[in-house]
């Protein structure tokens, strides 16, 4: 089965508890500590159309701040997932682009794209029915 095989299956997926005694910390907690923010996927799917400037990143992805998103890119550019490239120009030209590891990220955020959207409705409901059912939750 190829990495950008999508399709949905039935029951759970086979899956090693990490930190277990018998399975060590496989990085899990790691990689989602980087690409389990919201900021960081966009800037990944961003990215994934081809290389941007930063106010361009800024422009796309509403709701980040000039500081959120220059901690996101250099977090991105550290862990190997987005390669920045600075320009001999006056005044410097700065482009972000997505690496080679960082382009096979894409399309797992898009099998989790295409899952939220096919799952969409079904979350609404059960979010309805579960605050009708515990009114006075903080959950919201």
């Amino acid at each position: 089965m190829s990495v950008t095989h999508t399709d949905v299956t039935v029951g759970p997926a086979e899956l090693d508890p990490c930190g277990q005694p018998d399975h060590p910390d496989c990085g899990l907690r790691d990689v989602l500590d980087r690409v389990g923010d919201k900021w960081s996927v966009l800037v990944i799917v961003e990215l994934a159309n081809g290389a941007r400037r930063f106010r361009q990143l800024q422009r796309a992805i509403d709701g980040i701040s000039q500081r959120m998103l220059t901690l996101t890119v250099r977090r991105l550019e550290r862990d190997g997932l987005v390669l920045r490239t600075v320009y001999p120009t006056v005044p410097a030209q700065v482009d972000y682009r997505l690496t080679e590891t960082g382009a096979s990220l894409t399309h797992l955020v898009k099998a989790l794209a295409d899952w939220s959207l096919g799952h969409r409705d079904t979350i609404a409901q059960a979010r309805q029915a579960y605050d009708a059912q515990h009114p006075d939750n903080e959950i919201r």
